[in-house]
């Protein structure tokens, strides 16, 4: 572990001093000839990824089996052969040890992109994530900046019990200080880590594992290596003047599917894509919910503090004379995951709960008494 630490520190004693501009030694950033038609999340991080590193010497990556293994999740897949072991680091399986090490780093002016295997192992290095990286900014009245980005699988996955199925959307997004992302489509996840690498302040970048193989259609513009997704602001995946759904992550698909259902019933309704947890586009979803009259929020994680309370309540505060029903919250069971698969299914929103939801705030339900 020793051998490891300063193994680490003469990596990042060299990186720090091959700091400089970025033309000067890793050439232009990937450009295309044309645009593929369709671009798979997993893909889109890898290419996000590339083109930062290619743009900027001091962003390197960091984790367990990013580099020889080329990512658990193949994220980081031909990295290590482009980059070299300077700037794709193997570490230990230690993630308080290598997230101090990524925080020192960032203190020094480099831009680390720390893996998490799944963010469920993330509270292993908790106190450096929130005191380390979060606070500093703050508490040095603004004198230093910790430009670093954590990322990795966060949620269900499936079958993977409930000590790897935790959604932590709403911890962090609890914590001043920092930025928390939650991609849903290819588009999202290479602009989003873009930004998040770019960003002077630490970013918690949250994906999901069942979405990394999944295609999504990309135009010739997100793939420009200076195409970025602005931190902060929603985006509306479908319109519509019944209701406003949002979701964020994995749950922006069930939302999109059950919006299509709602319409072969007469509900048109409109599904925002939160992209950003914090900061949340509190304007976007209050100036929907003014449109629709109507709110229905959907996310994996438990209900209580959850992302949708803070949702609910912002509508509330600002936006409450123009709701025609009441809100409605779907969220995942107030239990551990259970590990069975069929129970397993019941702990998250599905998209049946989704429309039961909308069509119970539309009162179109036959049951007031329906359970979502």
């Amino acid at each position: 572990m020793l051998g490891a630490a300063r193994r680490s520190g003469c990596v990042l004693g060299r990186l720090a001093q091959a700091l400089r501009p970025a033309a000067a030694t890793t050439g232009a950033a990937r450009t295309y000839s044309s645009a593929p038609k369709e671009m798979n999340v997993r893909e889109a991080l890898n290419s996000a990824l590339d083109e930062e590193m290619a743009a900027d010497p001091s962003v390197f990556l960091m984790g367990e089996e990013v580099g020889e293994y080329q990512g658990a999740y193949k994220i980081t897949k031909g990295l290590l052969d482009k980059y070299g072991p300077d700037r794709v680091l193997d570490t230990p399986i230690t993630e308080a040890g290598f997230t101090g090490i990524g925080v020192g780093a960032a203190y020094q002016g480099l831009r680390p992109v720390v893996e998490f295997m799944t963010f469920n192992f993330s509270m292993q290095a908790i106190d450096h994530i929130i005191n380390s990286a979060a606070k500093s900014n703050y508490m040095s009245a603004g004198q230093i900046n910790v430009p670093i980005v954590f990322r990795g699988p966060n949620g269900a996955a499936a079958g993977v019990g409930a000590q790897h199925s935790q959604c932590y959307a709403a911890w962090y997004a609890h914590v001043p200080g920092l930025k928390v992302l939650t991609p849903y489509s290819a588009e999202d996840a290479r602009g989003l880590l873009k930004a998040a690498i770019r960003d002077p302040d630490p970013v918690v970048f949250l994906e999901n594992e069942l979405l990394y193989g999944e295609s999504f259609p990309i135009s010739a513009e997100v793939l420009d290596s200076s195409f970025t997704v602005p931190i902060g602001k929603a985006k509306i995946e479908r319109e519509g003047k019944d209701i406003t759904i949002t979701a964020f992550s994995k749950m922006v698909g069930y939302a999109l599917q059950a919006a299509e259902i709602l319409s072969k019933e007469g509900i048109s309704a409109e599904v925002i894509n939160l992209r950003s947890i914090r900061p949340l586009d509190r304007a976007a979803i209050n100036a929907s919910v003014r449109k629709t009259n109507r709110l229905l929020t959907v996310e994996e994680g438990f209900p209580q503090h959850g992302v949708g309370a803070e949702i609910c309540m912002s509508v509330v505060e600002d936006s409450f004379e123009y709701l025609d029903a009441p809100v409605e919250r779907i969220a995942g069971a107030d239990v551990p995951t259970p590990y069975a698969a069929n129970l397993e299914r019941l702990a998250f929103p599905q998209v049946e709960d989704i429309v039961r939801a909308a069509k119970r705030a539309c009162y179109r339900s036959s049951s007031m008494a329906a359970t979502a």
